[in-house]
């Protein structure tokens, strides 16, 4: 299974866990918990962040519902749960 399916698993299942920092940037962006899964779901993996001791953070970016880029970026515990670490429209995109 790729690492996008995997993500992708957890959001159709609904067992991630949104940062309380990702609240904050969705809210300021006005984006919510829908804008996140869509993005997600039509999204892809577009970078992968290997140099962050608490492990591999991945950066998808997929559309919001309304259409707007959105760059989602996450991670998985040791434990194999998933942490939506921040969450952002990317500026001057539709």
């Amino acid at each position: 299974m790729t690492t996008l399916a995997r993500i992708q698993r957890h959001v159709i299942e609904r067992t991630y866990y949104l940062s309380s920092h990702a609240e904050e940037e969705m809210a300021n962006d006005r984006l919510d918990r829908s804008d996140v899964e869509h993005a997600i779901l039509h999204g892809r993996v577009d970078k992968k962040l290997t140099r962050d001791t608490r492990g591999t953070r991945y950066r998808i970016a997929g559309p919001a519902e309304d259409g707007r880029e959105v760059h989602v970026v996450c991670r998985f515990t040791e434990a194999n749960e998933l942490i939506i670490i921040t969450v952002y429209a990317v500026r001057g995109r539709a």
